[in-house]
């Protein structure tokens, strides 16, 4: 265990400055540079929602830059095609022969830009890549590269030409958050940046993918006591059978989490426990990832829509009332 302790001690702080540069150049987004980095470490995909403007691109351009690894981008249209991210069989008239394109998606990390604005049969195609990390082409399965991340972002539904992420699609991301304006301090910051043509020096010196494959068999050996084990389960089934609890939000929830759930929320209770220098879980790790664990799994009911009862509400509940022993 005192092997186990030094590494986390030694390897925790290139991942917490590697925050500290990203929160350095993208002001005022703590909640999403760290989330980027818990899904990076634990080897999972963030859903990111908010309107345009608030530097979710730059975020994970500017995290690709310092990993130093491949970075690509697609725009998600109504007219894309399934074809345009996984690649298609194309026939090469210099041999005579059909040759595989491989499409954008093979890559290390890929930003899909405005994902509820494209067909369904493009998410689908996104699904098996999320999952299963190959694809399929003209009946021949190619395997992505190790590491492997996918940032999604979506623009409010309420905006014109948008289209509801279907829930087995929404449950395949490992963290969904919310972002919003920055403040007026931060908005300060962001105008000096801009002064400078946003100009800022990338150390690509910080990390590797080494260190991500090594923090990721790290977090294998960090201890999960029973009874954090329990409390996880706890807040699982206080999504389904919410009236064991003692909570009165029943009405309110169509469908719980998901099994899903439970294994993320613990993977990234551990990720957020090795951030911290500590090689075991706390309750206060579990509570700090919660949010964004459960908050695209719970679906509600049309009663809690027309008693304009929000997601947060049912998980600041759920906090409240569930208990560790």
């Amino acid at each position: 265990m005192s092997e186990i302790k030094e590494k986390i001690s030694i390897l925790s702080l290139k991942f917490n400055k590697l925050k500290d540069e990203l929160n350095n150049i993208i002001i005022g987004q703590h909640e999403l540079i760290e989330s980027l980095i818990i899904c990076l470490i634990a080897n999972g995909n963030i859903l990111i929602e908010g309107v345009p403007g608030l530097a979710k691109t730059l975020s994970i351009k500017t995290l690709a830059k310092f990993i130093n690894t491949d970075f690509k981008r697609i725009q998600f249209t109504p007219d894309l095609l399934p074809s345009d991210l996984i690649g298609s069989e194309i026939f090469d008239p210099k041999t005579s022969e059909f040759k595989i394109k491989k499409g954008p998606i093979f890559t290390n990390i890929l930003l899909a830009d405005e994902i509820n604005r494209a067909p369904a049969k493009v998410q689908t195609a996104l699904l098996e890549a999320m999952q299963e990390r190959q694809i399929t082409i003209s009946g021949v399965t190619f395997n992505l590269p190790e590491l492997f991340l996918v940032m999604a972002t979506q623009n409010p539904i309420e905006h014109e030409g948008t289209y509801n992420l279907p829930e087995a699609q929404l449950d395949r991301f490992m963290l969904k958050i919310n972002i919003s304006y920055p403040n007026k301090e931060n908005e300060i910051k962001i105008l000096n940046l801009s002064e400078n043509n946003f100009s800022f020096n990338i150390d690509r010196n910080i990390i590797n993918e080494n260190n991500i494959f090594e923090a990721r068999e790290i977090i294998k050996n960090i201890y999960a006591d029973d009874r954090i084990k329990k409390y996880i389960i706890d807040l699982v089934f206080a999504t389904r059978n919410p009236s064991e609890y003692n909570l009165k939000i029943s009405k309110y929830i169509e469908y719980g989490v998901s099994p899903r759930a439970s294994i993320y929320l613990l993977l990234c209770s551990k990720v957020f426990a090795f951030l911290n220098k500590r090689d075991f879980v706390i309750p206060e790790d579990i509570k700090k990832v919660f949010n964004r664990v459960f908050n695209h799994r719970i679906i509600l009911s049309y009663q809690a829509l027309s008693d304009s009862v929000k997601i947060q509400d049912i998980i600041k509940e759920i906090l409240n009332k569930v208990q560790i022993y």
